[in-house]
């Protein structure tokens, strides 16, 4: 008898009841809300509901589920995540090591259709200004006393990129990935909340009802040429993005050649469905108590949101300037789909043109810019990567 009840106190000394803390409950709270956004109020749910469940697996108090301790330092000692790791850690391994967020890249190449940016190849310039909201809070970050490394994974969150923040995050600032990658998904699952206002307060009801011309056809050669000739100049120009462009790039490639359909289908299905939610859970299991539950975490979702309004803004001016001096006319609405939210952003830009204009259509001129800031983002990723990493 008295070894059962030196057994169950033993269990009851062990479990989380004895050994969790007020922060603890406060996380786990935070992720079922977490939950609840991304089931009832469908916000991403594809990457939010995986971030949610990692987050909560992590914060149950005793479950031992990941170690952030051995992933600390430049290195990652392997034997001792394996012998010694969790679940989670073994999937971390695969964001630590940089695995997944390239693989998600691929499946996107694969889903990407750049005929609108080839088309229109001015569209470059929008998907660029929109990068300007980056760099904008970037200085800001920096100017609040966010180091060189944390103020560029904070920054990046503009770009509405998700696996390219990520991909950066966990090279600059691992500690803050969590908190970083609920911001970004958090906002790319509101663009139609945050952006329509900028965009009708930075334009005028003349300049939203502008019709653009049809897009040309765009041949079988130029959509194999493309990406081969933006892997060489961007694997030139900044060998720090060659790893996400180069991806991204060989997975469009794959799906223009026509020749191995079977892989593109693969990669984007089944490898993409896998490798979101190994990513999704591993990055949630970053969001620990003392890494989440602090005033940084607050600072991080009000820069997030700056860099991502300010991105939506720099992309519309600068789609009026083209508008004003460009000989073929832009309406200016386009520029905001210069964040890489695709296709979201290219929708939304769409909404607001046809609420002053129901005839005109915008989606495939939009679609130039959106596609555009996807290799934008992992160019301005490259760039702080070279000065921080």
């Amino acid at each position: 008898m008295q070894v059962f009840i030196d057994s169950m106190k033993g269990l009851w000394e062990k479990s989380g009841f004895v050994n969790g803390t007020w922060l603890d409950l406060a996380m786990l709270a935070i992720s079922l809300v977490l939950i609840y956004l991304a089931i009832a109020k469908k916000y991403e749910p594809l990457l939010l509901l995986p971030i949610s469940v990692g987050m909560l697996l992590t914060n149950i108090p005793g479950g031992n589920m990941f170690n952030p301790e051995l992933f600390a330092g430049e290195s990652v000692n392997f034997a001792l995540v394996l012998n010694q790791g969790g679940f989670l850690d073994l999937l971390y391994l695969g964001v630590k090591l940089q695995l997944f967020p390239l693989l998600i890249f691929f499946g996107v190449g694969c889903m990407t259709d750049f005929g609108p940016l080839i088309a229109n190849p001015s569209s470059f310039l929008l998907g660029a200004a929109a990068q300007a909201g980056i760099f904008i809070t970037f200085i800001g970050a920096f100017a609040l006393g966010f180091p060189g490394g944390e103020a560029a994974s904070i920054a990046m969150i503009g770009s509405a990129d998700g696996p390219t923040t990520i991909w950066l995050a966990t090279r600059l600032a691992p500690e803050m990935l969590g908190s970083i990658a609920i911001a970004a998904y958090s906002y790319m699952a509101l663009i139609p909340v945050i952006q329509p206002p900028i965009m009708k307060l930075l334009t005028t009801k003349k300049e939203r009802v502008v019709r653009m011309a049809q897009l040309r056809f765009v041949s079988k050669k130029e959509r194999i040429f493309f990406p081969i000739i933006v892997t060489i100049i961007v694997g030139f120009m900044i060998p720090d993005a060659l790893g996400l462009v180069g991806m991204l790039m060989l997975g469009n490639l794959f799906k223009e050649s026509g020749v191995v359909d079977r892989l593109v289908k693969t990669s984007q299905n089944e490898l993409m469905n896998v490798v979101i939610i190994m990513l999704g859970m591993a990055v949630g299991a970053t969001a620990k108590a003392e890494n989440f539950l602090n005033l940084r975490t607050l600072m991080i979702i009000g820069l997030g949101l700056a860099a991502f309004m300010l991105g939506t803004a720099c992309g519309v001016l600068f789609g009026k300037l083209m508008c004003f001096f460009g000989k073929k006319k832009t309406n200016p609405l386009i520029g905001s789909a210069g964040v890489s939210a695709l296709p979201m952003a290219a929708r939304v830009t769409q909404k607001i043109g046809q609420e002053a204009d129901p005839n005109n259509h915008l989606l495939m001129h939009a679609m130039g810019p959106t596609v555009s800031a996807i290799i934008g983002s992992a160019v301005a990723a490259g760039i702080m990567f070279s000065l921080f990493g």
